[in-house]
């Protein structure tokens, strides 16, 4: 390999390990861009250099403990319009992130640093190039609870929170230790143990109805990690006692389409003779899974679960008979 192209990933190896956060070596990997065997033999370079790179065992990850000083890194015209393009998607009235408004504003200051050339670059690309996200709850009455969750995952203080569950279809009234603030699809949510229910729960932070700040602190347990919380659930919701292996055949009209997109980390995808593809996956709870099944209407075939199959074909009959009485 090129020295200067090992030097540069060497480089970027170090600043994942400041970043303040403790990772894995597959969490590593993957920030690098490179395989989890490079990693090691990366770590192993640098702790043969004198670096100081710590493992911590109770969150499995590494880290190191003081900034080292590799002089200043600046951006390539690459780097500033993914920046630039992503701040931009973050902030969009209909599509974006709600209370990300600021991020534009931090490109800006970014961009300000770069060199001119790099700027006027930026300045034409920047208006050939753009990113929409899917439509989300624009949470308008909920930014000050979004704030607030916030605050209590910096200072690790509990939340009262009243809140419109859906799942027990009535206003709960909770005490939380918020772990994790996540956006996924279409709505923010806080993730933390919930004193009613004495586990990790979720909650959608627009289903909040009040919250208020308390006195009294929490931690987080060292070893809990967000994808070992959500588990195979094929989004959120995640149902422990009932794993399933799900088998679907998506006719030829949409099967491309499926095949395309990761949907799930545990999907296998093969082609049939006819031009169908034969979808499986392995997901924790069928109510996620069977919501984006309906969405392909006639142009999906449920093969197994047994239990999965019987559904649908009871919500298929539902809908012929509600159309069939306003016809």
């Amino acid at each position: 390999m090129d020295a200067s192209k090992r030097l540069r990933r060497l480089i970027r190896v170090i600043d994942v390990l400041q970043s303040g956060q403790i990772l894995n070596s597959q969490e590593l990997a993957e920030r690098c861009r490179v395989s989890r065997r490079t990693i090691f033999r990366d770590l192993a370079l640098l702790q043969d250099s004198g670096l100081a790179i710590h493992y911590d065992e109770q969150r499995q990850g590494y880290f190191m403990p003081w900034r080292l000083s590799i002089g200043h890194t600046p951006l390539t015209l690459p780097e500033a319009l993914a920046l630039q393009l992503v701040c931009q998607a973050a902030r969009d009235a209909s599509s974006g992130i709600p209370f990300q408004e600021l991020a534009v504003e931090a490109a800006e200051k970014i961009r300000a640093t770069l060199p001119p050339t790099i700027q006027q670059t930026l300045g034409s690309l920047g208006e050939s190039l753009e990113i929409r996200l899917d439509p989300h709850n624009p949470l308008k009455q909920s930014e000050e609870h979004y704030r607030l969750t916030l605050r209590a995952v910096l200072e690790r203080r509990q939340v009262r929170i009243e809140y419109d569950s859906a799942s027990e279809q009535k206003r709960i009234s909770t005490a939380i230790s918020p772990y994790r603030l996540l956006f996924s699809r279409r709505s923010w949510y806080v993730i933390g143990r919930s004193s009613v229910h004495r586990a990790v729960r979720t909650f959608n932070i627009g289903r909040i109805a009040s919250a208020r700040l308390l006195d009294s602190s929490y931690e987080i347990p060292p070893r809990f990690r967000l994808d070992k919380y959500l588990g195979d659930a094929w989004h959120l919701i995640r149902e422990r006692k009932a794993r399933y292996q799900i088998r679907a055949r998506f006719l030829p009209l949409v099967a491309r389409n499926v095949a395309e997109i990761r949907w799930h980390h545990t999907q296998e995808v093969s082609w049939n003779d006819d031009g169908s593809i034969t979808f499986t996956a392995t997901v924790e709870g069928l109510t996620e899974i069977r919501w984006w099944l309906l969405g392909y209407g006639d142009q999906v075939v449920v093969e197994s679960p047994p239990e999965l199959r019987v559904q649908m074909a009871e919500i298929a009959a539902r809908v012929l008979d509600s159309h069939r009485e306003t016809s």
